[in-house]
């Protein structure tokens, strides 16, 4: 029976094996919980022992797409049974989900690449887990904002991490002009299919920026395309599109200015359909420099004059 075999069989809560180097290794006890494991944006390798203990002493493993989780499993020889949780899903995974917890299953949680909770629906099931009483633990590791962010060549005393812009081109200009006054760099994903248009509309909102485009970041073909945004946005028009996601950071803007009354309201719109009252002055109150109160007025009277009533 192989290391896999065994772990796929062995009961709740029992020990379990992976293999490391061509070894059997035999993973130390997992306490019952939450376990939100990072796992390699590409180089299989670069995932961390810590990660290979969890994953193979977890009851079951949460994950956005089986096909991809599975090839980690395998060259690793763990065989922990996986369950599907994504966008689509979602609804109907998680009750399960805590009711695992809930019987003192050691669940653990993975992105199809990277750290869980970044652009995937991991928030919510963690805010479950935690409302329910459950313990819940990171396994940090590989991450494509911090990847990225270390090879661009670009400030990392401060940095924002946006995710992906919205995909209609209103909406998404809209968004870049929330973002131009951020005092930090940016760091932002893309698909391929609209890449070279997510450039040229940051350029033509952010203006003559510096920036570098991050691609299969580990892998073989790691490429790192740095220039203007403008440079960027007119080189990825005449490249052939590249597949899969992006990686896009700014730097951050040359000298912040006060923001005029009408950007700090366009701030708070932009804020208040994301946040809370509270939560969307602290952000631009924080982007802007200016007093909280002030901000905070400011907010209550756009409030009123939506159609929502004022949290």
């Amino acid at each position: 029976m192989t290391a896999r075999d065994r772990t796929a069989s062995a009961p709740q809560g029992a020990a379990r094996d992976y293999l490391l180097a061509g070894q059997t290794v035999t993973a130390p006890p997992l306490a019952p919980g939450l376990y939100l494991v990072a796992t390699p944006i590409g180089n299989l390798r670069d995932v961390s022992l810590r990660a290979l203990e969890t994953l193979a002493a977890a009851d079951v493993i949460a994950c956005e797409d089986t096909r991809v989780t599975r090839k980690l499993l395998s060259h690793y020889g763990i065989g922990t049974p996986l369950a599907p949780y994504h966008d689509h899903n979602a609804a109907t995974a998680r009750p399960k989900l805590i009711a695992r917890l809930a019987e003192g299953a050691r669940v653990a949680l993975v992105s199809d690449a990277g750290t869980p909770l970044v652009s995937d629906p991991g928030f919510r099931l963690v805010r479950t887990a935690q409302a329910a009483g459950h313990p819940v633990t990171a396994v940090p590791g590989a991450s494509a904002v911090l990847a990225a962010l270390t090879v661009a060549g670009l400030p990392t005393d401060r940095f924002f991490f946006e995710g992906f812009l919205p995909t209609k081109e209103t909406a998404r200009r809209a968004r870049i002009a929330a973002l131009a006054r951020i005092p930090a760099s940016l760091v932002l994903f893309e698909t391929g299919p609209r890449l070279a248009a997510a450039l040229a509309d940051l350029a033509a909102g952010l203006g003559e920026r510096e920036a570098a485009v991050c691609r299969e970041l580990t892998k073989l073909h790691e490429e790192v395309r740095r220039g203007t945004l403008a440079q960027l946005a007119d080189a990825y028009r005449a490249l052939p599109q590249p597949r899969g996601e992006m990686v896009i950071v700014t730097a951050p803007p040359a000298q912040a200015q006060a923001a005029s009354a009408d950007e700090v309201d366009a701030l708070l719109r932009n804020a208040l359909d994301r946040l809370s009252v509270k939560d969307a002055v602290d952000e631009v109150a924080g982007l802007c420099g200016q007093p909280r109160r002030d901000v905070y007025r400011r907010a209550l009277t756009l409030k009123a004059n939506s159609d929502g009533p004022a949290d």
